[in-house]
């Protein structure tokens, strides 16, 4: 088991129950966007998360551009990082694309990552 792995089961909730909104978020940390490196939590692209009764989870979320061409990859990355979770049974990622994203949406994280890649933000 990895690091990663490990964290996020570490994170899960006991017994089985549901995890949390803040828990989906942790485990959606190890999604990056290929052409930028950082997580899609910290670049501010997850809008929101529902988690129903049953392990349904439901994140609503937005791409850097209409366009990205690793549309696919990221929702794939992000179905299997959420579905680790102890108690989900089913994840669904629908992309939205208002309100559009903008660098105002990522966290101090994120711009500081951004930061030491070169990006001006």
């Amino acid at each position: 088991m990895d690091a990663e792995t490990e964290q996020i089961t570490a994170a899960a909730s006991p017994a089985g129950g549901l995890p949390t909104e803040a828990q989906v978020r942790e485990a959606l940390k190890i999604v990056k966007d290929p052409e930028i490196p950082v997580n899609v939590v910290d670049l501010g692209l997850i809008y929101g998360v529902d988690v129903q009764e049953g392990g349904l989870v439901d994140i609503t979320m937005t791409l850097t551009s209409v366009g990205c061409p690793v549309q696919d990859l990221i929702r794939a990355d992000a179905e299997m990082a959420v579905a680790r979770l102890d108690g989900v049974t089913d994840v669904n990622v629908e992309f939205v694309w208002t309100p559009p994203w903008g660098p105002d949406k990522m966290t101090e994280d994120g711009k500081r990552q951004m930061r030491m890649f070169g990006f001006n933000v």
